[in-house]
C-alpha cells in the first residue's frame, strides 16, 4: 500500500529547533507517523514537543544547547544515539536571524547567523551522515527558505546562510546518495514563527507580504510538515539533493 511508503514505524529522528514552530510541528508529525524523536531546543526547552509526542505513545527525549557552541552538536548526535540507539532521521530546522541594513550588519551578528545556520547544519549533517553511511541509509532534511533563492531585505547573514544550506543540501546529496543516505531540504516562504515576528506586526511590510503570496495567507508550521514526513521516509528514496519549495506560490510570481 502507497500510505506505508509514508510511514515511519521504528525510526529514529533528531530534529533541531523542535521547541516550537516549523521544529515542533515536524517533530509531532513524526512521531504521528511512528518515529521517536529526539528533540532539541536552545534557550526554550522542548518539554511541550516531547510532551505531544509521549501522548503518541512514542519515545522521547529533550537536549538543550546553543549551536553557536560547537560542540553542542557533538553532544546532540551522542545524545541520540545514547538515550534512543542510533539516529534514523535528521532534520536540520534551527535556526536564528538577526535584521539590520548591510552597511551597519555588525560582525558579531554575522559570525552568530552564520554559525546557527550554515556551520551547525554541516557540523551535524558530517556526525550523523557517518552512523548513516555505515548503515548503508538515513535521510537528512535541511530547512533552507525561499531566500535560498533570493536576497531579502536587510537580512544579509540569514540570506547567505540559507543559500549556503541550499548547496550543501546538493553537495552532501552528491558524495552520498549511492551509500544510502538521502539528502534533501525544504524551503518554506514566510511562515507564522517566532522569526517573522517583526513583519507580521509591520503594517505595510505584512501587506507587501500577503500581496504577494497566491495563496493569501502566511503559512503556518504545519504547512512544512508534511513536506518533511515525505522526505524522511521510504517514499521519497529516489529524491536527493531537492530543495522542495513550502510558500504558497511566493516563487512563482
Amino acid at each position: 500500500m502507497i500510505l506505508d511508503a509514508f510511514r515511519l514505524d521504528g525510526k529514529v529522528a533528531l530534529v533541531t529547533g523542535a521547541s516550537a514552530g516549523l521544529g515542533a510541528a515536524i517533530a509531532v508529525a513524526f512521531a504521528e507517523a511512528g518515529a521517536d524523536v529526539v528533540c532539541h531546543g536552545n534557550s526554550r526547552a522542548p518539554d511541550a514537543t516531547c510532551e505531544a509526542i509521549t501522548r503518541l505513545g512514542r519515545r522521547t527525549t529533550a537536549v538543550r544547547g546553543d549551536l553557536v557552541d560547537r560542540e553542542v552538536s557533538r553532544t546532540l548526535v551522542e545524545t541520540a544515539v545514547r538515550e534512543l540507539g542510533r539516529i534514523d532521521i535528521l532534520v536540520n530546522n534551527a535556526g536564528t536571524i538577526r535584521r539590520g541594513p548591510a552597511v551597519d550588519y555588525s560582525e558579531d551578528d554575522w559570525d552568530a547567523v552564520i554559525e546557527v545556520n550554515l556551520s551547525s547544519v554541516f557540523r551535524l549533517s558530517q556526525q550523523a551522515g557517518k552512523q548513516m553511511i555505515e548503515r548503508g541509509r538515513g535521510k537528512i532534511v535541511n530547512i533552507a527558505s525561499v531566500l535560498s533563492f533570493q536576497g531579502g531585505v536587510t537580512v544579509p547573514a540569514y540570506a547567505a546562510s540559507k543559500g549556503g544550506v541550499a548547496l550543501l543540501t546538493k553537495a552532501l546529496a552528491n558524495e552520498w546518495a549511492a551509500k544510502g543516505v538521502n539528502v534533501n531540504a525544504i524551503a518554506p516562504g514566510y511562515m507564522r514563527t517566532d522569526n517573522t515576528l517583526a513583519l507580521q506586526r509591520d503594517e505595510t511590510r505584512n501587506r507587501q507580504i500577503l500581496e504577494r503570496i497566491p495563496a493569501g495567507r502566511w503559512g503556518n508550521p504545519s504547512d512544512v510538515a508534511g513536506a518533511a514526513v515525505f522526505l524522511s521516509s521510504s517514499a521519497s528514496d529516489f529524491v536527493h539533493g531537492h530543495l522542495l519549495v513550502v510558500d504558497g506560490g511566493w516563487m512563482g510570481r
